[in-house]
């Protein structure tokens, strides 16, 4: 490959073209793989080189650890995870005096500089002359950026300004990328965390539980009726509280991706007239009418029907708690091309339009009470969300204050549909 150094001011015009296409791709939170990806594809034109590879400064700055390399070599020599001190390096200087150093004979500095154990193993990738820029974001060196070439004498002193210009703004799209990669490392932990906390929780409420049935149940002895009545609250308690672990361990394998959907072919209208059946003695408890709405004959659906089950279960539940004695829910189904949409219309409350947009985040609550005092852990409609996009779904609400709501989950007929946007 022929590398050629072009004039400064058509140099200057397509650098600011590619950084600011590599911007645009940062702003779409791509990881940094990628990024380093794009700049090689896309720098050809303006700096030469047959090899970029990307260095950061780790432990208190005083260790350069490579993070990145690519070559038109067969083999990469000095590859990622490859480290040295900064200290006594000639990395230091560059950082120190922030400018680029130029070495367009890389066969001659070995010999003056047989110590360099780098330069060594870039001189086996057919490595002849390289280019390396500090990268200093916000006024902080943050590591290196190589460019390397097999021919000689391939970078010029004189083009200094469009190096420094362009290793600027590759840090600040760096470091921005390192950031939101260090996000998602904190949201997997949290979720791991999450995840160990609530699995190891069952267990002891789970003893406290099995402990209080026995009270309950008069194998330790009578007990009078206040004693009862005081078990039965922490009983109900033990209730609650497992209710939200099982919410959080669903949450949790959800968003660590250890979701497996277990799929089968079911019919919707025997399907959702079983789930009004099962959950109409719940309704009636608040003098309720549950019923069963259109749905088309003959309509089939690739589900998991567990998890299917625990968005009508939330969904029917919160319609129940939110509405008052002798009014009417209604669940009813709609085709629309390749999706279908379950819906659950209640004659409830409703619900503020300025509170909707939060009422599928977790832990989230509105203005509306429950009519009978009954209790959420607030991440039900979450949990409802999470299942429905893996399904390649979505879920959505209609209301109106004093007239009531319309929740819809709009599924795929099959795996192979995609979600309508």
């Amino acid at each position: 490959m022929e590398n050629k150094i072009l004039p400064e001011d058509k140099m200057g015009t397509l650098e600011c073209q590619q950084l600011l296409a590599i911007s645009e791709q940062i702003h779409r939170g791509i990881r940094l793989a990628e990024i380093f990806d794009f700049v090689y594809d896309s720098f050809q034109e303006i700096i030469p080189y047959d090899r970029i590879g990307i260095a950061f400064l780790v432990e208190d700055d005083e260790i350069v650890r490579s993070a990145w390399a690519k070559s038109h070599s067969a083999s990469i020599h000095l590859p990622e995870g490859y480290r040295a001190a900064l200290q006594g390096s000639s990395l230091e200087s560059i950082l120190r005096t922030g400018q680029p150093r130029v070495l367009n004979d890389l066969a001659a500095y070995l010999e003056e500089h047989p110590e360099s154990h780098s330069t060594r193993l870039i001189r086996k990738e057919g490595i002849q002359s390289s280019l390396t820029c500090p990268l200093i974001a916000r006024d902080k060196p943050i590591g290196f950026i190589f460019f390397s070439s097999r021919q000689k004498s391939c970078y010029a002193d004189s083009h200094v300004a469009i190096y420094l210009k362009i290793a600027g703004q590759l840090a600040l799209a760096i470091e921005k990328s390192r950031l939101y990669e260090r996000v998602l490392e904190l949201g997997e932990l949290k979720d791991r965390f999450v995840g160990i906390a609530a699995h190891d929780l069952r267990s002891p409420i789970g003893t406290v539980k099995n402990l209080l049935s026995l009270f309950l149940h008069g194998y330790l002895g009578e007990m009078h009726e206040r004693q009862s009545d005081m078990l039965q609250r922490i009983d109900g308690n033990c209730d609650r509280m497992m209710a939200l672990i099982n919410d959080l361990l669903d949450i949790s394998a959800i968003e660590s991706g250890k979701l497996e959907l277990e799929r089968e072919t079911v019919d919707l209208r025997t399907y959702l007239k079983r789930a009004v059946q099962e959950r109409r003695n719940l309704a009636k408890i608040k003098s309720i009418d549950l019923t069963l709405g259109a749905v088309p004959a003959g309509l089939t659906i690739s589900m998991d029907r567990r998890r299917i089950d625990q968005v009508l279960d939330n969904l029917i539940t919160n319609a129940i708690k939110f509405s008052y004695p002798d009014t009417q829910i209604t669940i009813f189904a709609e085709q629309a091309e390749k999706f279908v949409e379950i819906a659950v219309r209640d004659q409830g409350q409703g619900i503020p339009q300025a509170e909707l947009a939060k009422l599928f985040a977790d832990f989230s609550r509105t203005s509306v009470k429950p009519t009978a005092g009954e209790r959420s852990t607030g991440l039900g409609l979450a949990i409802v969300r999470r299942i429905a996009r893996a399904h390649g779904g979505q879920v959505s609400v209609q209301s109106e204050v004093g007239k009531g709501s319309t929740f819809r989950i709009r599924l795929p007929l099959t795996p192979e549909a995609e979600p309508a946007i």
